[in-house]
């Protein structure tokens, strides 16, 4: 090596190492982004307009009240302040509903398997995660539509396990391919908390359903008391058929859930211009009625039990009476209900992200984009629905939901915001750049301690350049995901529920998984 060489050599080895230093992973602190970002800056409702849709509600509830309710709902809600009429109506008191506010249990933790992703979920705190009961998997790169299967539901799981910016899962699509729904029930709690240590949302058709799924539940958790200690599973409950009316089956779902120490999403999704009103206004109060009816049902039960304050305000088109989820009344009903469950101190839970679009294309983008940003921003705690549904839920993409990954990554950043402070302003760096250095901030030591602190770069996304990116052989971002796709499912097959527990949960219960569906090479 001659002389010359030596320095360029020097120079060469001290990039590489600052390249290895700046690919090694960052501690959590240090993250450009990470789970519970505080939103809470966008607010598309004015303090006034909170209270009156506040005040609104609770008039709803006084003067209309609920039909419906099982007789056990009644009797406990009775109890506790409520007032049956003659036509069997509930009405709900304002003192009642406000002491319930009052009581109401608050910043609970949602707990994963892995305690790395346990959720504190209030204040202004964001997580993003799955949800939905799609019917269909569409496969991105052919546009073919097939019925969901209890594998596509274990598959996303394991996917989803993966992923830095999905914070938990929640059954994403229906197990088409079992008839019974005992079966499809147990099978579904079964495949999501096998396949992801991160929480868990389900749901169940039948109380008795419930009670099996939480017998299994029990056995992986080591135990009745371990699992109430950290309940790692939370109960998807549409306690609620809108307009103001009690569905009988999911009420009976939600006692079991609350005696078993499950947390309940009370999940009211009234569809503004058909089950809800066409005024935004006016579905918000709707929706916060019903929700606020669930609250006092679930304390009535057990005061204090977790539960999930889920103002799903869906939106129709008017011209055909079709939901339309991926429209901007969509992004901000779903903003304003962060707002109002703020309001209240409470664990606030609602939908975004869900495209019209068929395919993870131009649409399903513009649509998830505006959503996101706007329900993020607006300090939703736990977003549903963000990743992977199409067609207005109707199906679902395993592609989209690594391109959805990305997205939600840089609306987290976007959450963040700008640090304003005598550090990041930084006087100094420019100074020395200015007057001493070489004009530019590419080498500056200020430069290399913020490029990962500060900057986010996505997993999938192309910034290329056109030659680069023609060299490559011009890989769409489908394409792109869909490689990165088959790496996961031919790599990644969770194994933290032990094989003797596994044993016993497959002797006791009707596990309809194929293990080999479950371990590498048995696919």
């Amino acid at each position: 090596m001659t002389e010359a060489e030596v320095p360029l050599a020097r120079r060469g080895g001290a990039r590489a190492a600052r390249r290895a230093a700046r690919a090694a992973p960052l501690p959590d602190n240090l993250r450009p982004v990470r789970p519970g970002m505080e939103g809470g800056k966008y607010k598309p409702l004015s303090d006034a307009d909170v209270r009156k849709i506040h005040h609104a509600a609770l008039d709803a509830l006084e003067s209309i009240g609920f039909a419906d309710a099982p007789q056990s709902g009644i009797d406990a809600m009775v109890k506790a302040g409520a007032k049956l009429t003659d036509s069997g109506r509930l009405l709900f008191p304002r003192a009642l509903v406000e002491d319930t506010i009052a009581n109401a249990a608050r910043h609970f933790v949602l707990y994963g398997q892995d305690p790395e992703y346990d959720m504190e979920p209030w204040g202004d705190k964001v997580y993003f995660g799955t949800a939905g009961a799609a019917v269909n998997m569409v496969d991105a790169r052919t546009g073919v539509y097939r019925e969901s299967t209890t594998r596509d539901l274990y598959d996303i799981a394991r996917v989803v396990d993966t992923l830095e910016h999905l914070h938990f899962y929640q059954r994403s699509v229906v197990c088409r391919d079992l008839p019974l729904p005992e079966e499809m029930d147990f099978n579904t709690t079964y495949a999501c908390v096998s396949g992801t240590t991160k929480h868990v949302g389900s749901s169940w058709v039948a109380p008795e359903h419930l009670e099996q799924s939480l017998k299994m539940l029990h056995m992986i958790a080591g135990g009745e008391d371990q699992w109430r200690a950290r309940p790692f599973v939370s109960q998807s409950n549409c306690f609620v058929v809108p307009p103001m009316k009690f569905a009988y089956d999911a009420c009976k779902c939600l006692e079991v859930a609350v005696r078993g120490g499950m947390p309940v999403l009370l999940l009211s999704a009234g569809q503004a211009g058909a089950t809800a009103p066409a005024s935004l206004a006016a579905a918000l109060v709707q929706e916060t009625a019903e929700c606020l009816a669930g609250l006092v049902y679930v304390n009535a039960i057990q005061p204090k039990a977790p539960a999930i304050f889920g103002t799903w305000c869906f939106v129709s088109d008017l011209r055909t009476g079709a939901m339309s989820g991926g429209s901007p009344e969509q992004a901000l009903l779903s903003a304003a209900s962060a707002q109002i469950s703020r309001f209240y101190d409470l664990t606030g839970g609602t939908a975004s992200g869900m495209t019209d679009s068929k395919l993870p294309d131009a649409q399903c983008g513009m649509e998830r984009a505006y959503n996101h940003a706007l329900v993020g921003n607006a300090g939703a705690n736990l977003i549903y629905e963000s990743a992977g549904m199409m067609a207005s839920l109707m199906g679902f993409s395993l592609e989209s939901l690594l391109i959805d990954n990305d997205l939600i990554g840089a609306v987290q950043r976007t959450i963040r915001g700008i640090e304003v402070n005598d550090e990041s302003i930084s006087l100094e760096t420019m100074r020395q750049v200015c007057l001493e250095g070489p004009g530019h901030y590419l080498g500056s030591d200020q430069t290399l301690q913020l490029m990962q602190r500060d900057y986010l770069y996505p997993a999938l996304g192309d910034r290329s350049s056109p030659n680069q990116w023609e060299e490559k052989g011009r890989p769409s971002l489908v394409d792109r995901a869909a490689g990165r796709l088959e790496e996961i499912l031919a790599t990644h097959y969770p194994s933290h529920i032990p094989k003797a527990i596994d044993d016993a949960i497959r002797a006791q219960f009707p596990v309809r998984l194929p293990r080999e569906a479950m371990e590498r090479g048995g696919r």
